[in-house]
């Protein structure tokens, strides 16, 4: 029972009090609603409503609730070992802390109206529940800079763990749709002009060889993401850790590593930056790939038809079966270009060190996850159902779609390329004059055009063998079709075993109540 995996379904009640009632914050006066800043204020003036719901981030961020308890669980024994809490504080900051987490999993957490973000959340009920004595000790040598910097890696690293599970299945769909069709031939396009015979699957296997590189980008941006910003403070390090210390909490957090500077480490968001870019990225080959779909189901192209449960219908036209699931895709790679555009404005004019810019992060990166989420299933969905139809696939086939053939066919009778290619050309212009197919010219057309042409020309007009003929190795022969299947299932092996983050890392933000 992942607390972190239930979190979709908590009851998040903005401007409710707990039922027990709100903490009155150390140094602060009574009746004033609790914060984690505000020592050096006067409290003379009245917080202005506007003001409070600009700064308050709690409507975006509570999504980082199971973050933010395993770090300060983690942090509080950090503490523990450096004498700074007692054994009996940190027993009760663990099991209040486990049991804030509860709440949260059980949708029973209620956050309140003075919760300006999920740390002030989590903090005051932690208080509620075992004192505020206790829980008044857990910032100790703490930042928000550094808290919130440190949540939303360890959110992250559950995202790119099960972002890259549906990626997986996408590829390994694509290579399953690959290998049912390796005998179909089909138009190749460039300029969404007929251009030269393939096979289906090499059209697949085109789009799967991209995605494993956005896979392989993916554990690349993962890599460096996976340093563990806690301990850093506000900006200048921390007044009670030892040497290793902060590593020792990075490995009891699931890191590789702790950051190096601790300026650095506050206001780093590259992690961020990258995800957002890498999903742009990801999105642009989605679309393309959506777009080819989209135009080879029409009606005019007739080469695929989709599975009802990715379609949808008109509310006024009867007879129409709409893409909606490809076009959705295709449309929402605009949003993800634009939430990485958003973010890379968002860092580039910041001074060093932490800025409360830095809570317009979130949203972006929350979106970018969201939206893939839901996109990359339905994309495996949309392979799983897909039907093609060869025979339309080979109507469309026309001669002159050989021309280039007709050119190597010279090359291989010794004369230079570019000569062949205006000869094809011409015969192709000659066909055109006679209105007829380029394979209908007769032997005594072509040698007008060229006196190396022989009888054995009418064997070229077989698209299979055109096909069989591209047999180096990435080509659309069938061997090279085998081949990149068999090498795209050997990096699915190497990829499903290996990369990225663990299960049992991205589990670290998870809780078992006992």
């Amino acid at each position: 029972k992942s607390l972190a995996k239930r979190s979709p379904g908590m009851r998040v009640l903005v401007g409710r009090r707990s039922p027990v009632g709100a903490v009155v914050g150390r140094g602060m006066a009574s009746g004033r609603r609790p914060q984690l800043w505000g020592g050096a204020f006067s409290g003379s003036e009245p917080r202005d409503a506007a003001m409070e719901k600009f700064n308050a981030s709690i409507g975006f961020d509570a999504r980082l609730w199971a973050a933010d308890l395993r770090g300060s669980m983690a942090y509080s024994r950090a503490l523990a070992k450096r004498g700074v809490i007692e054994a009996g504080t940190l027993e009760a900051l663990e099991r209040g802390l486990r049991a804030v987490g509860e709440e949260w999993a059980s949708g029973k957490f209620e956050v309140a109206e003075s919760d300006e973000d999920i740390h002030t959340a989590n903090e005051r009920r932690l208080g509620e529940v075992i004192g505020t004595d206790a829980a008044g000790r857990l910032h100790t040598g703490r930042s928000r800079n550094d808290q919130v910097a440190t949540d939303l890696r360890l959110w992250l690293r559950g995202e790119v763990y099960e972002l890259r599970r549906s990626l997986l299945a996408l590829v390994a769909a694509a290579a399953s749709h690959a290998e049912a069709t390796v005998d179909c031939v089909a138009p190749g396009y460039t300029h969404l002009q007929r251009a030269q015979p393939i096979r289906w699957s090499h059209w697949q296997l085109a789009h799967a060889w991209a995605w494993t590189r956005d896979l392989e980008r993916l554990d690349d941006l993962f890599a460096r993401s996976d340093a563990c910003p806690l301990g850093s403070g506000a900006l200048a390090g921390h007044p009670f850790f030892e040497p290793g210390d902060r590593e020792a909490l990075a490995r009891e957090l699931g890191f590789a590593r702790a950051t190096e500077n601790s300026v650095d480490s506050v206001s780093d968001r590259d992690f961020c930056v990258e995800f957002a870019q890498w999903s742009a990225l990801l999105g642009a080959h989605l679309s393309r790939w959506a777009e080819d779909l989209i135009v080879y189901g029409s009606r005019e192209f007739g080469f695929v038809s989709f599975g009802e449960r990715y379609s949808t219908g008109s509310s006024l036209m009867p007879q129409k079966r709409n893409p909606d699931a490809l076009e959705l895709i295709r449309g929402k790679s605009a949003r993800l270009a634009a939430s990485a555009s958003r973010l890379v404005s968002l860092v580039s004019s910041l001074p060093s060190a932490y800025n409360k810019d830095l809570q317009e992060d979130k949203e972006a990166v929350f979106d970018v996850a969201d939206t893939l989420r839901l996109a990359l299933p339905v994309a495996a969905g949309v392979v799983d159902t897909l039907t093609v139809h060869p025979d339309k696939m080979r109507a469309a086939l026309a001669h002159e779609m050989l021309a280039t053939d007709l050119a190597e066919y010279l090359v291989r009778k010794n004369v230079p390329f570019r000569e062949t290619h205006h000869v094809a050309g011409a015969a192709v212009k000659l066909a055109e004059r006679q209105g007829c197919s380029i394979a209908d010219l007769s032997l005594d057309d072509l040698i007008t055009l060229h006196p190396s042409f022989q009888p054995d020309v009418k064997r070229l007009w077989d698209f299979d063998k055109s096909a069989e003929s591209r047999d180096a190795d990435g080509g659309t022969s069938k061997r090279s079709q085998l081949r990149q299947l068999a090498d795209l299932r050997a990096w699915l092996d190497r990829k499903t075993a290996s990369g990225g983050p663990s299960k049992q890392a991205a589990d670290l933000v998870a809780f078992d109540p006992p």
